[in-house]
C-alpha cells in the first residue's frame, strides 16, 4: 500500500490546531491560513469607522480647571466660623466632583445661558425622542424641555479630578467651540455661586437658630442668677469679696483668740515674776531693767548711794555715829518705798492678767458660736455652689452663643468660598471628536483582533472536521490518498460532441485536465490499489462514504475515466440501490441494470454500457420503485457471481456503494469486495462520523486503501498547505487541455 506519511507520527503543529497552548509561530500560521476571515471582519469595521469619521459632525471640547483651596480666608482667620470649612481629603474632593455633576449646577448654567432655547438643545434630546417614538404628539411642557436640556447637557459634560491634587477639570463638548468654552466657565461660576449661596443660607439658618437659642439662654441665666441671690438672702450667706462673711469672721476671731491667749500667758508671766520680786528687799538690776519702772530705778539708785556712804562713814566714824544711824534710817525708808512700788506694780499686773483671761474666754465663746454657725452655712453652701454653677453655666452658654451670633452676622456680610478658577476655558482650535487618528487605527486593531478571534474559532471548529492529510492520518490511522479540489469550482472545458458516458463537466474533470491536482490525486488511488495488489487481490474496489452527499459518485466517475485513459479495462458498477446517483450522472437514459442482472432476467452483457471516449464499462442501476431488500440483493450469490466474472474480465472493478452510516448495504457486501476507498467531504464531515463508519463495518478498516478528502476549497487549501512552499503546486495545471 502506498504510504505518503508516517502514520505513527502525530499531526504537526503547522497543520492542526494544537489542543494546548499556542506558540507565536502557530498564531502566524493560523493568520496565514485564515487571512480571508480576518479581513472579512476587519475591513467592514474599518469601513464603518471611515464612514463615521467622514460623516460625523465635528465636536469641540473646552477645558477649565477649578482648584479647591483648603487655606483659610484671612478675613475670618481671627475668629471661629459658625459654618465651618470642610476638611478636603480624597473623599471630599470626589464629593465636590459629584456636586459639579449635579442637576442643580446644570440647571443653573442652562437658565443663565438660556440653553433651553438654544438650537443645539432645541430637539429635546434623547428623552423627547423616546417620548415621540411611542406616539405622543403633545407639545413638550417647559419642565419637559428643561429636563431634556439637562439630559443633553450632562451627556456632553465631564468632570474629573486631576490626579491626586485638589484641582478638578471641567470639560464640555459642543459643536460650537465658543459655546463649549462659555459653558465650561459658566459651570465653574455656577459652582462658586452655589457654594456661596449654600454657605449664606447655612449661616442665615444658623443665625436664626442662634437668636432663638440666645433668647432661651438669657431667660435661663436670669432665672438661675435670681435663684442664687434669693438663696443667699434666705440663708444669710454674704460674700465680702474675700470669701463668705462667716468664714472671714471665723478667721478673724480665731486670730484674735490666738493673740489673746498669748497676751494672757504674757500677763501671767509678769504677775508671777512680780510676786517673786516682791519677796526681796531690793530688786537687783536685772529685775529693775525688766520692770522698766522709773520710780524703782531712782529709789534703787538712791539706796545704793546711801549704802555706799553708810559703809564709808562706818569705817571712818564707827557704826554708832549719828551720821551712820541717819543713813541707816534713810536706807530703811527707801526699801519700804521700793516694796510699796513693787506691790503697786504687782496689782497692776494682776489686773492686766484678769482682763486678758476675760478677753480670752470671750473670744473662745465667740469662736464656738461662729463654728456652729459655719456648720449650718456649709450645708447651705453645697446647694449654693450647685445653684451658682448652674447660673454660671447658663451665663457662659449665653455669652458663647451671643459671640457666635455676632460672628454669624459678620459671615453673612463677608461670604467666602473654597473654590477658585485657576484656568479659564478658551475656545478650542481643534476638534475633539471624531478622533480620526484614534478611531481608524483603533477600528483596524479591533477588526484584526476580532478577525483573529473568528479565525481561532474557525480553527477550533476545523478541529472537528478534516482539512489536511495530517488530520485524517492522526484521527483514523489511515492513509490519506489525496485531497480533491471541489470540482464545481474548477475550470470546465466544453463537452466534446464525441463524449460518451462522461457528458457532465464534473464527471469528466480528470479527463479534461489530466495534469491537474484533481487528476493527480485520483491517480494516487490507482497507485495505492496497484501496490496493494502485490500482497493481495485488489481488483474490486468499493467507493464508500460515511454520510450522503460527500461526492463519492463524482469521484467514481472521474476515477473510472482516469484508469481507463491509462489503457486498463475498467468496469464501473452503480451499487447504490437506494439512490443510484451514478446512473443518473452517466446513463440517465438506462432502463435496465444491476437489479435485473441480480434477478436473473438479464445478463451483464445485456445491460452494460460503454464509454466511447475512454472505454470503461458501466453497469447501471435502474430503480423503478423504492426497495427495502437492497442489502439482500448485494449480499446474494448472484452478486458474488458478478464480482467473480468481473475479476476475470476486467483489470479494475469500481463499485459505487451507499453511505455507511445511514444504511447496512456496505456491511452486507463488504465480504465480497477486495478493498475500499472512503470519500470524506473536506471541512464538513465530522471526525466522529468517520470514526463510527470505520469501526462499525466489518472488513472496512482492514481492507481500506485510504481516504480521499473531497470538495476542498482551492483557495483555502492553498493557505493550509502554505508550509509546503511556493513551488508545491508548480507541477499542476488546472486548466483543461485543448482538444
Amino acid at each position: 500500500m502506498l504510504r505518503v506519511n508516517n502514520l505513527s507520527q502525530p499531526a504537526s503543529v503547522d497543520q492542526a490546531m494544537p489542543s494546548g497552548g499556542f506558540e507565536i509561530a502557530t498564531y502566524v500560521k493560523i493568520a496565514q491560513r485564515q487571512w480571508p476571515t480576518i479581513l472579512a471582519v476587519a475591513v467592514p469595521l474599518v469601513m464603518l469607522a471611515l464612514i463615521y469619521v467622514l460623516t460625523a459632525q465635528p465636536k469641540f471640547t473646552a477645558y477649565a480647571t477649578l482648584l479647591i483651596d483648603t487655606r483659610k480666608n484671612q478675613l475670618l482667620s481671627s475668629q471661629q466660623q459658625v459654618v465651618g470649612d470642610q476638611v478636603f481629603d480624597s473623599t471630599g474632593v470626589e464629593s465636590q466632583v459629584e456636586i459639579l455633576k449635579s442637576d442643580s449646577i446644570a440647571l443653573a448654567v442652562i437658565r443663565d445661558l438660556k440653553l433651553v432655547d438654544d438650537p443645539i438643545f432645541a430637539d429635546g434630546g434623547l428623552i423627547r425622542s423616546i417620548i415621540n417614538l411611542f406616539g405622543s404628539d403633545e407639545p413638550a411642557t417647559a419642565a419637559e424641555k428643561e429636563q431634556a436640556t439637562v439630559a443633553a447637557f450632562e451627556r456632553n459634560l465631564q468632570i474629573k479630578r486631576v490626579g491626586l491634587t485638589y484641582a478638578i477639570e471641567i470639560s464640555y463638548t459642543s459643536i460650537d467651540p465658543v459655546k463649549s468654552a462659555a459653558i465650561a466657565n459658566a459651570i465653574a461660576d455656577a459652582y462658586a455661586t452655589t457654594e456661596l449661596e449654600s454657605r449664606y443660607e447655612a449661616t442665615k439658618r444658623a443665625s436664626k437658630w442662634l437668636q432663638d437659642r440666645i433668647r432661651e439662654l438669657r431667660e435661663q441665666a436670669t432665672v438661675a442668677e435670681a435663684e442664687v441671690q434669693k438663696f443667699r438672702a434666705d440663708n444669710n450667706i454674704i460674700d465680702t469679696g474675700r470669701g463668705l462673711l462667716t468664714e472671714q469672721q471665723l478667721g478673724d476671731v480665731n486670730s484674735q483668740l490666738v493673740s489673746a491667749r498669748a497676751a494672757t500667758a504674757e500677763a501671767k508671766a509678769r504677775l508671777d515674776r512680780i510676786n517673786q520680786v516682791s519677796k526681796e528687799d531690793i530688786p537687783n538690776a536685772t529685775v529693775t531693767d525688766a520692770l522698766r519702772d522709773d520710780v524703782i530705778t531712782r529709789l534703787r539708785a538712791q539706796y545704793l548711794d546711801l549704802s555706799a556712804r553708810q559703809a564709808d562713814f562706818s569705817n571712818r566714824y564707827g557704826a554708832t555715829h549719828a551720821s551712820v544711824q541717819n543713813l541707816v534710817r534713810q536706807m530703811t525708808e527707801i526699801r519700804r518705798s521700793i516694796r510699796d512700788e513693787v506691790n503697786r506694780i504687782a496689782e497692776t499686773y494682776k489686773s492686766e492678767y484678769e482682763i486678758a483671761r476675760t478677753r480670752e474666754k470671750s473670744l473662745q465663746d465667740s469662736l464656738a458660736s461662729l463654728v456652729t454657725s459655719a456648720g449650718t452655712t456649709g450645708q447651705a453652701q453645697v446647694k449654693l455652689r450647685d445653684l451658682t454653677s448652674s447660673a454660671q453655666t447658663n451665663r457662659n452658654l449665653y455669652d458663647t452663643f451671643l459671640q457666635r451670633f455676632m460672628e454669624a452676622t459678620q459671615q453673612q456680610n463677608f461670604p467666602v468660598t473654597d473654590a477658585r478658577l485657576i484656568s479659564a476655558a478658551t475656545p478650542p482650535k481643534r476638534k475633539s471628536s471624531p478622533k480620526t487618528i484614534i478611531i481608524l487605527p483603533g477600528a483596524l486593531a479591533l477588526g484584526l483582533l476580532l478577525g483573529f478571534a473568528a479565525a481561532l474559532g474557525r480553527e477550533k471548529l476545523g478541529a472537528r472536521v478534516f482539512r489536511t492529510a495530517a488530520d485524517v492520518e492522526s484521527e483514523t490511522q489511515v492513509e490519506c490518498l489525496g485531497i480533491l479540489p471541489n470540482a464545481a469550482r474548477l475550470p470546465a472545458a466544453p463537452i466534446p460532441a464525441t463524449a460518451g458516458l462522461l457528458r457532465n463537466a464534473m464527471a469528466r474533470q480528470a479527463v479534461d485536465a489530466p495534469f491537474s491536482r484533481f487528476s493527480e490525486s485520483l491517480r494516487a488511488v490507482k497507485v495505492a490499489a496497484d501496490i496493494s495488489a502485490m500482497n493481495r487481490q485488489s481488483r474490486v474496489i468499493g467507493i464508500v462514504s460515511a454520510l450522503p452527499n460527500e461526492g463519492k459518485t463524482t469521484v467514481v466517475a472521474n476515477l473510472a475515466g482516469t484508469i481507463a485513459a491509462s489503457g486498463r479495462s475498467v468496469l464501473v458498477i452503480d451499487g447504490d440501490l437506494r439512490n443510484p446517483s451514478l446512473t443518473r450522472l452517466l446513463a440517465p437514459e438506462a432502463r435496465e441494470g444491476l437489479i435485473e442482472v441480480l434477478s436473473g432476467s438479464r445478463s451483464v452483457a445485456d445491460v452494460v454500457q460503454v464509454d466511447s471516449e475512454t472505454g470503461f464499462r458501466l453497469l447501471p442501476a435502474v430503480l423503478n420503485k423504492r426497495m427495502w431488500q437492497t442489502a439482500e440483493l448485494l449480499s446474494s450469490e448472484a452478486m458474488a457471481s458478478v464480482f467473480e466474472a468481473a475479476r476475470r474480465q476486467f483489470d479494475y472493478v469500481l463499485i459505487d456503494l451507499p453511505p455507511v452510516l445511514p444504511v447496512v448495504d456496505v456491511r452486507a457486501v463488504s465480504s465480497m469486495i477486495d478493498c475500499f476507498v472512503m470519500v470524506v467531504e473536506w471541512n464538513k464531515t465530522s471526525r466522529q462520523a468517520v470514526a463510527e463508519a470505520l469501526d462499525g463495518t466489518e472488513f472496512l478498516r482492514d481492507r481500506l486503501l485510504g481516504v480521499i478528502l473531497n470538495k476542498a476549497s482551492p483557495a483555502q487549501l492553498q493557505r493550509l498547505e502554505g508550509y509546503k512552499g511556493a513551488y508545491y503546486t508548480s507541477y499542476y495545471h488546472e486548466r483543461p487541455e485543448a482538444a
